[in-house]
């Protein structure tokens, strides 16, 4: 958790279990547990429907993390629901919740070239320029997760989503 840089975040405790790694504190204002699987992502949603169970965190309160593909490196998008978009993470922790309507911050690692596989792709090391620009993609995906619990999905995605481009105007409607 954020709490050495931000003063609105207070640390909590910190436990390891063997399947996950979980932090309690305080976001936004709100009581939240961290919960990170030491496993593959692949095998993310049993610990994390674990995690829920205990503490009767229904679907719709838990934000899942993940790296996405289909988002150029470093951009960050929110949403609820949703396919999982051959992610094999989502697809774990979907089924793990009997649900899949939970909030995501998907996190822009981009396509592979050429014809590199994606699963060879995804578990790469990133580039040295990915490397020095990870830090402030880690801060705005913290800052993604905060603004989602203080102000909610729509005014959330109108922080961090680009506003659509305003097609020029005709010139020749009259």
């Amino acid at each position: 958790m954020r709490s050495a840089r931000d003063p609105g975040v207070a640390a909590g405790t910190n436990q390891m279990a063997d399947d996950r790694w979980l932090a309690s504190g305080r976001l936004a204002g709100l009581p939240v547990i961290v919960a990170k699987p030491t496993s593959f992502m692949n095998l993310a949603g049993p610990p994390l429907a674990a995690v829920a169970a205990f503490y009767k965190i229904p679907p719709d309160r838990i934000v899942a993390v993940h790296d996405e593909l289909d988002l150029p490196f470093g951009t960050i998008r929110l949403k609820l629901g949703g396919g999982d978009g051959g992610h094999n993470g989502l697809r774990s922790v979907t089924r793990a919740l009997g649900t899949r309507d939970y909030y995501r911050v998907r996190v822009g690692i981009g396509r592979p070239p050429g014809r590199q596989d994606p699963a060879d792709f995804v578990l790469r090391d990133f580039a040295p320029a990915e490397r020095k620009e990870m830090p402030l993609v880690l801060e705005r995906s913290a800052d993604a997760v905060e603004a989602l619990l203080r102000l909610g999905l729509a005014p959330a995605q109108n922080e961090f989503h680009p506003a659509a481009p305003v097609p020029p105007a005709d010139p020749s409607a009259g």
